[in-house]
């Protein structure tokens, strides 16, 4: 079996802090990454950490986000596939990132969401409804709602048994950059390890 990595984000601003209590967790973004050291990984999200207005397809580089969130914090779990669904999935991701700029944030299906009926407009999704999407398009997970109604309350409630990191920003970015960032670690004491439309 192989492993991709799931990743929930607590970051500040105006935004973060009305999804954080439209949906009553403090992580308010996912993002799938194809590889522990988190070079691979993708989200829908802003294009610029420094900038909110902005949002779309993108492939995350944590040590930029720390510059923008150094007080942000990570929770990360594993979650398994074969590698046919590994491999599948990284090839979409890649095709979707080349094609990055066609993808967009959903802003008007927040408002469908709160009301709690399914909504799609082609190429817009949140970060959570695009990891949903994908990862069940390729039958890795298997959501009870439409994948537009997916929330990061759902990704946090799912990997609760396979963390392998929950902390700072900060000491991720350490643990990464030395390589350390493997399943059975536990950094700082804490517990643990589509694009076809």
């Amino acid at each position: 079996m192989q492993k991709l990595y799931i990743a929930l984000v607590d970051t500040p601003g105006l935004f973060a802090w009305i999804i954080r209590r439209v949906i009553k967790i403090n992580y308010i973004h996912v993002v799938l990454s194809l590889d522990a050291s988190f070079r691979e990984a993708y989200s829908v999200g802003r294009r610029n950490p420094f900038i909110p207005f902005f949002a779309g397809f993108e492939k995350e580089n944590i040590d930029r986000i720390y510059t923008a969130f150094p007080t942000a914090r990570y929770k990360i779990y594993t979650i398994e596939c074969t590698e046919k669904q590994k491999e599948e999935i990284a090839l979409q991701l890649k095709e979707c990132y080349r094609r990055r700029f066609r993808y967009h944030y959903c802003i008007i299906g927040l408002f469908f969401l709160l009301m709690g009926k399914p909504f799609y407009q082609r190429n817009h999704y949140t970060c959570s409804s695009f990891i949903a999407r994908l990862l069940e398009n390729n039958g890795v997970l298997s959501f009870s709602r439409h994948f537009s109604l997916i929330t990061p309350k759902d990704f946090y409630e799912y990997g609760q048994q396979n963390v392998i990191y929950e902390g700072t920003l900060r000491e991720l970015c350490i643990q990464v950059n030395a390589g350390r960032l493997v399943p059975g670690h536990y950094p700082s004491g804490v517990a643990y390890e589509i694009c076809k439309t």
